[in-house]
């Protein structure tokens, strides 16, 4: 359990904002909709909002509020092309959340 860690402060050479951002990520991603968002980026590279939502069967708000949290969290990119936002995975991030928890747990 995380309640019998112990930490030691001094000796510890943990970035508290990094963990603070890497919270605010774990956060985003545990959620049935935008994990089934994640997978679709995974597998398309790059894809139109209007493609995400159709794929999902859901409506535009809501599928736009999702992608606004893993914007938020920087787990996607947007990129306008004209009219159309397409988003795809920032692999970067996702790299750096596990670099930390990875810390984090050994």
């Amino acid at each position: 359990m995380i309640s019998k860690v112990k930490f030691d402060t001094e000796k510890s050479k943990l970035n508290y904002e990094a963990v603070k951002l890497a919270a605010l990520v774990l956060r985003s991603i545990n959620h049935g909709i935008r994990k089934d968002i994640l997978k679709l980026l995974e597998h398309n590279k790059s894809m139109k909002v209007t493609d995400i939502f159709l794929h999902l069967k859901m409506e535009q708000s809501d599928t736009s509020q999702h992608l606004a949290i893993l914007r938020k969290s920087g787990m996607v990119s947007a990129n306008r092309k004209g009219q159309e936002i397409y988003y795809s995975l920032k692999y970067s991030r996702i790299e750096h959340v596990v670099s930390l928890v990875d810390k984090i747990v050994h």
